[in-house]
């Protein structure tokens, strides 16, 4: 038992470690850190102008503070829940180092939890410049009236993601082609049924319950109560901050039980396969 949490905790510590340098691109932190504010400004600034051409009343609209919430906050669905996805792929048919790294003395699922952490670092980097850039240059007014509810579900809502991007990691694990799009559809359904930018009552109701029924929903419901003081889907508005919490607790449980069950019948199946060091070349 000690031996395999010893091997877990190797896995996240270099998967941390190798995922942040991959994603700054092995680059001086400077340079890094320029290109890290700039990105998420100029997402806000495309976010702004559509906004600005569809919406009545612009950035006066009281909508506008729930749609600028929830398309920052989900760059973590992005960054997370798509990026650990993409992990396999990288490291398979980019690097070809896959095997390698699961020949190594650590647990595989350690390491995919490591490099959904070095995912997380970098997009909470760009969720902070975001927000800051829409308090002082959009104006933007953020309530911090219940701190408890923003620090839960925000957690949960992280752990929740990286679980969900581990489990189409091993989707990805037997997936010989097309296995990018993996995550990028996925993340994109989620953009549309949950509710980032636009209320669910605007579905069609079949949309509409699916939209209901998906953890990152309750988890952008329950950051816009804690920092807006009032949630966007009128559908939610029944439920307290207590049971979104709950809620949140009970899909990020069963996403660690789904994400570990998954992974482990698809590393088996991938090492019986030779699909550890298989490159398509596609």
């Amino acid at each position: 038992m000690m031996r395999r949490l010893r091997e877990a905790w190797q896995g996240i510590k270099v998967g941390t470690w190798l995922g942040w340098q991959i994603e700054s691109n092995w680059t001086e932190p400077f340079l890094f850190a320029i290109y890290a504010v700039i990105k998420p400004v100029a997402g806000v600034l495309i976010l702004v102008v559509m906004y600005l051409v569809v919406a009545k009343d612009g950035l006066a609209n009281p909508l506008f503070p729930h749609v600028f919430l929830g398309t920052t906050f989900y760059l973590y669905v992005v960054n997370v829940l798509s990026g650990v996805s993409w992990t396999v792929v990288d490291d398979r048919e980019h690097y070809g180092m896959l095997k390698y790294v699961y020949l190594a003395p650590m647990h595989f699922y350690g390491y995919l939890l490591g490099r959904g952490m070095a995912k997380t670092l970098l997009a909470t980097l760009s969720v902070l410049v975001t927000l800051l850039f829409g308090v002082v240059g959009l104006g933007v007014r953020l309530s911090l009236d219940d701190p408890k509810l923003l620090v839960g579900a925000l957690l949960l809502g992280l752990a929740s993601l990286a679980f969900y991007g581990i489990l189409l990691a091993g989707v990805s694990l037997l997936i010989a082609r097309h296995g990018w799009v993996v995550g990028d559809v996925v993340a994109g359904g989620l953009y549309l049924l949950c509710g980032t930018a636009f209320p669910l009552s605007l579905l069609p109701w079949p949309l509409r319950a699916l939209g209901l029924g998906l953890p990152p929903t309750h988890w952008l419901e329950a950051l816009r109560r804690a920092l807006l003081g009032s949630g966007l889907h009128s559908e939610l508005s029944r439920l307290t901050s207590a049971q979104l919490l709950l809620i949140l607790v009970a899909t990020t449980a069963l996403g660690g039980a789904l994400s570990v069950g998954i992974v482990g019948v698809a590393e088996r199946i991938a090492v019986r396969r030779g699909l550890l060091d298989m490159q398509t070349m596609y």
